[in-house]
């Protein structure tokens, strides 16, 4: 979901220069050429995974279709790169009317992919196409480097939901879009609140050690935030001795109390310890949250402990020591001249040093095992097998320039959780391995 979708205003400035300095100077010199307006095809794609990942995780659609359509050089923009010398005055002249008109087609967003999966496909003139390389890569590497962590990391939690918590771990802008990754790969809710009102994802938060720390005591804080918030409050009882804190919170709140927060020491020890407390007090139905930098393999740690729900901060907005995707976009069928009729070439970069890819317009497939579950990913440039017609994963996402395929958040979260359960049961495991099923190209 976005502001449009709430309904409310924002104010969209142009994405025209999130991109390389590069990108203009082909730019002017396919002009020049006389080669700029050749029809191309470029398509995003990642040679490997992560290494130890099992699978990809498409996130970010969404906000390259947003980014295509800002994409805008606005007098601003123009003088900016007038001022620097860029582009040259016939370069400028071409930009203050560009729009993109071309296509594109990609796999939906919440989907899984491997290496060489075409996840997306831009058609259109050389010289519409090859702006927005840097903008595109930029928004997929990203968010689905972050929903692929959360993703390893809902699995891990199972049926018990998770906070995203990383607004302070990261840059403000880049917190946000990783709130709505999170999202995307099974996340609950969120504490950032852009997150809340640009994309509408559940906001929650209740206080700080430093609230705590205000008050003259413990009991004065709990006190103050049970009567501001209700006895369905969480309160973090970690600030001075846990025990002290559990007895507490239930004295003052009840046995209504809705939950506790953990945030240090050894918390599969203490959730227990809580646990029997809270028990004991009556509070049997007070949950227990813990925090304190966990990941995948900390959450997986945890299954067997009396934990209702997980927050997790620098390690998701991080993607859990994979920060990037490693994805690419690259030019892999061109036409002979520029007329529109003319027929597209397969093209590939064919240099040493493991870079090479590809050529040719490709689609792509999932092969299911006779018990439904993918058992190949399968890419090709020619026809479609007759049996794998109804299983192709490209879905046109802007035709002629104009969006087409904009979705609600929670679609693409539902999509993702039906995708990953399509795949083998090992693709959920946290340790190393290869792609969890091969690609086969034809």
């Amino acid at each position: 979901m976005n502001t449009a979708d709430l309904g409310l205003p924002v104010d969209v400035p142009s994405t025209a220069l999130f991109t390389d300095h590069y990108e203009l100077t082909m730019l002017q010199a396919a002009l020049r050429a006389g080669t700029a307006d050749r029809r191309s095809v470029f398509e995003v794609f990642t040679r490997r995974l992560p290494e130890g990942r099992r699978y990809g995780v498409v996130a970010g659609t969404g906000r390259v279709l947003d980014a295509v359509e800002n994409f805008r050089f606005d007098p601003a923009v123009l003088g900016f790169l007038r001022e620097r010398s860029v582009v040259d005055e016939a370069t400028l002249e071409w930009l203050a009317q560009y729009r993109f008109s071309g296509d594109v087609w990609g796999y939906p967003e919440g989907e899984v992919y491997f290496p060489g999966s075409p996840i997306l496909r831009v058609e259109g003139s050389f010289a519409e196409c090859v702006l927005l390389e840097t903008v595109i890569l930029s928004i997929l590497n990203h968010d689905s480097a972050i929903a692929a962590a959360a993703s390893r990391m809902s699995s891990a939690a199972g049926d018990r939901p998770l906070i995203e918590m990383g607004a302070r771990r990261t840059h403000e802008l880049a917190a946000v879009a990783a709130s709505r990754a999170a999202y995307v790969g099974g996340f609950a809710t969120t504490s950032d609140l852009a997150a809340g009102f640009r994309y509408g994802i559940p906001t929650v938060g209740t206080s700080a050690h430093a609230f705590t720390l205000l008050h003259d005591s413990e009991r004065d804080a709990f006190r103050a935030q049970v009567d501001s918030l209700g006895e369905g409050t969480t309160l973090l009882v970690d600030t001075y001795d846990v025990t002290e804190a559990v007895r507490t919170a239930v004295e003052i709140a009840g046995p209504k109390l809705g939950a506790v927060r953990i945030d240090s020491g050894d918390l599969l020890l203490v959730a227990h310890r809580v646990r029997q407390q809270l028990d004991d007090l009556g509070a049997k139905d007070t949950k227990i949250v813990v925090t304190s930098d966990l990941d995948e393999y900390a959450i997986a740690s945890l299954a067997a402990a009396p934990v209702d729900a997980y927050g997790v901060g620098t390690q998701l907005v991080t993607g859990s020591g994979h920060p990037t995707c490693s994805m690419v976009y690259k030019l892999v069928a061109r036409a002979e001249s520029a007329d529109p009729k003319a027929p597209l070439t397969a093209v590939a970069k064919k240099s040493a040093g493991g870079k090479t890819s590809i050529g040719g317009r490709k689609w792509a497939a999932r092969r299911l095992d006779a018990g439904g579950v993918a058992e190949a990913e399968v890419v090709g440039t020619g026809a479609v097998p007759a049996e794998l017609a109804d299983r192709q994963l490209l879905v046109e996402l802007i035709k002629g320039g104009e969006v087409v395929a904009r979705e609600p958040l929670d679609t693409v979260r539902e999509r993702h959780i039906a995708a990953r359960d399509g795949l083998p049961l090992s693709a959920t495991q946290l340790s190393r391995g290869e792609a969890v099923i091969p690609t086969e190209y034809l």
